[in-house]
């Protein structure tokens, strides 16, 4: 293998880089490529994968590394390999073709397509050998060759109709019923259909965690006399951080699991997945005071900050699932071993609340999750439940230890700035959460080096990796930094974070709106040109770019009062409504946007020394209630109109209390608050009457 080398070898993509000594004579995306295959008149195979992807490494060591296989391919076909987390346009269009034609999506991607870039036939992985009614690769490629060469005007017709479909789904008509406050609730109704009562979270196996579902389910049950919608989300995040999808000596989730039950993970961990998990468990923390979500929580940013960040600031994008060269080999244990380093009855009583055996239950060995109450546990060991979680913990420390010490799965050290911004967003809210001053710290370091290394005249670049950013930014790279930046604000109350996002904003709606249908696309207008410009809507383990840039021009227009944020956020609603019905669960951060826009924040404005030690109390309280419909100011009270002092205050009398604060509604403001009791029966005054009405029937 490693007497070949191809065009990948100077990518800066981990997952190019893998391939770089692949026999397969590779080229990354690129106008070369593509003028190779017209000149040649032959297919182009499209490979499309990520580092931390299993099946993508099982389908290189069968087929990419195979000589004979190789061959084929540089015969018959132009290769060209791509990181789908570079380059999500490419990766966006191509899914949608996989998908019209097999009714399936996944990676390793593999799609066919003619020299001018077209979709004619694709699917997933394809194993060496025919298997479980799934052709065999040198098949498929054979046959795929044989077809363009022998059945050009079926190939032609074909790729007609793919490019005709895959247009089709970008939306284009606004709706015809908006979207009310009771539909909204009806939408969370139809969710909860798929609710798994045993084992929570939603259907069967495979099980994602979606989060972006149960983010929403929580705003439900704000506005709903059901309890049930609390009840599925705090169920399905105690089971995950439960199960073994969640790393028990590590912290953080992998990501999801191939059974039902929570058990056995895909192994790889990527940031998108814990940076929008932790903020959900400080939700849940915040509905319930309980502990157990905010030590999830807690674990989970501590792992990605020990995991992912990286020395320059920004945070690397996955942790692969195998080491060793297999699956899961870091994270599972041998019950011998545990016994080796615990010594018998300590090692005997961890096994059991762990659930370890000499058979193991994954592959012959173990993934820890806890099966016993530590009562228990306390039990066999005869002494008291604090000691016994005592002697749990400590045990859980040595084993670390001992489990840092072998291999590590490989790290995809690629910054991206979209989910960089999820990870700023996660650390801000657990600052003003928790209170704890590094998280601050680490959100403003990373937004300092996106400011620094990842932006060029004004403008966001996609990557950065051995100190070179790159391609443009997308428009999930946009909305999320604006998210981040706003969320900074009001940890912060810095308005250069708010001045930036407003920059940003311009640009996003310079060069990403749809002026005549809104919403926005996926690509800038100066983008390179692809065969469709997608206008991305599915909310999947990641936002849209479009649910995100709405809930941006909401927070905008509340914290600024300027009506175009509100116009432009309006444009992506009703581009999007019309599908809303038909499938709420591909829209679940988008209810949440609209949410924010039925319902309209609290906008708690407060007046005082942010650095006082009761406007900082004030502060910490207002965080720890779950209000997520709410945009937080604090200024001084020597504020003016130049400083940001938003008309609805500059009326208002300012009294000498120690703080004043005020709740405002659609621009009317309450009167004066100054002490945390009056404000905080203010803030959750909609929720007690709903939850009073539903005690009376």
């Amino acid at each position: 293998m490693g007497e070949h080398t191809n065009r990948l070898v100077e990518s800066t993509s981990p997952y190019l880089l893998q391939h770089a000594h692949n026999p397969v004579d590779w080229y990354p995306w690129s106008k070369e490529a593509l003028d190779l295959a017209k000149k040649r008149q032959i297919p182009i195979l499209l490979s499309i994968g990520y580092s931390a992807c299993h099946w993508c490494h099982v389908m290189e060591k069968e087929s990419f590394e195979n000589e004979q296989t190789a061959e084929i391919m540089n015969s018959s076909f132009v290769n060209i390999k791509v990181d789908r987390e570079e380059r999500p346009d490419i990766d966006e269009i191509y899914m949608a073709a996989v998908q019209l034609l097999t009714g399936r999506g996944g990676w390793p991607m593999t799609v066919f397509l003619t020299p001018d870039a077209k979709p004619f036939y694709g699917g997933t992985y394809f194993p060496p050998t025919d298997r479980h009614n799934i052709p065999a690769f040198p098949r498929v490629l054979a046959g795929t060759a044989q077809a363009y060469k022998e059945r050009r005007t079926d190939v032609d017709r074909s790729t007609e109709e793919i490019l005709s479909r895959i247009n089709s789904l970008i939306p284009h008509s606004r709706a015809q019923s908006p979207v009310t406050p009771s539909s909204l609730l009806q939408l969370g109704s139809v969710l909860a259909e798929q609710y798994d009562e045993e084992n929570g979270g939603l259907g069967k196996a495979p099980k994602f965690p979606n989060a972006s579902v149960f983010g929403f389910f929580l705003r439900c049950g704000l506005h709903s006399e059901e309890t049930s919608f609390h009840r599925m989300t705090l169920t399905t995040l105690r089971k995950m951080a439960s199960g073994g999808i969640y790393d028990h000596l590590g912290g953080g989730f992998h990501r999801y699991s191939v059974d039902g039950r929570w058990l056995v993970p895909h192994f790889e961990k990527m940031l998108y997945d814990n940076a929008i998990l932790a903020p959900l468990y400080l939700e849940a923390f915040q509905v319930t005071g309980d502990s157990f979500y905010r030590d999830v929580a807690q674990d989970t940013l501590a792992y990605v900050e020990r995991e992912m960040l990286g020395p320059h600031g920004g945070f690397h994008s996955s942790q692969d699932a195998d080491s060793e060269g297999e699956e899961g080999r870091f994270f599972v244990w041998e019950q011998q071993e545990i016994l080796r380093e615990l010594g018998q009855e300590v090692g005997q009583a961890f096994s059991r609340y762990y659930g370890v055996t000499e058979p193991g239950n994954f592959e012959g060995k173990n993934i820890l999750r806890p099966v016993l109450d530590i009562a228990e546990i306390a039990n066999d060991l005869g002494c008291e439940k604090d000691e016994a979680r005592n002697i749990v913990r400590d045990a859980k420390e040595r084993l670390f230890v001992v489990r840092e010490k072998r291999t590590k799965p490989a790290c995809d050290d690629k910054v991206l700035t979209s989910w960089n911004s999820l990870a700023i967003t996660a650390y801000a809210k657990a600052y003003q959460v928790l209170g704890t001053a590094q998280y601050l710290r680490i959100a403003q370091n990373t937004t300092q080096f996106i400011w620094t290394h990842m932006m060029t005249d004004g403008k966001l670049l996609r990557t950065y990796r051995s100190g070179e950013a790159k391609i443009q930014g997308y428009l999930e790279d946009y909305a999320f930094f604006i998210a981040a930046l706003l969320d900074l604000y009001e940890a912060t109350f810095d308005r250069v974070y708010l001045e930036k996002a407003r920059e940003l904003a311009e640009v996003l709606v310079a060069k990403f709106e749809d002026g005549q249908d809104g919403g926005f696309f996926s690509t800038s207008e100066d983008h390179e040109l692809l065969i469709s410009r997608v206008k991305p809507a599915f909310d999947g383990s990641v936002p849209s770019g479009n649910s995100v840039a709405a809930l941006v021009f909401l927070r905008l227009f509340y914290l600024t009062e300027q009506g175009k944020y509100r116009d432009t956020a309006e444009s992506v609603f009703h581009c999007f409504e019309g599908n809303l019905a038909e499938n709420p669960f591909a829209y679940s951060d988008m209810l949440c946007a609209l949410d924010l826009y039925l319902h309209h924040p609290k906008e708690i404005m407060v007046l005082g020394d942010k650095d006082a030690p009761d406007v900082k109390a004030l502060l910490r309280k207002l965080h720890q209630v779950f209000v997520p419909n709410k945009t937080v100011r604090c200024f001084s009270k020597a504020a003016n109109k130049a400083s940001g002092l938003p008309s609805t205050l500059r009326e208002q009398p300012h009294p000498k209390e120690k703080f004043t604060a005020y709740v405002c509604h659609e621009f009317t403001c309450s009167l004066p608050f100054s002490d945390w009791e009056s404000l905080h029966r203010e803030i959750t005054a909609d929720t007690l009457t709903k939850r009073e009405q539903h005690r009376a029937r």
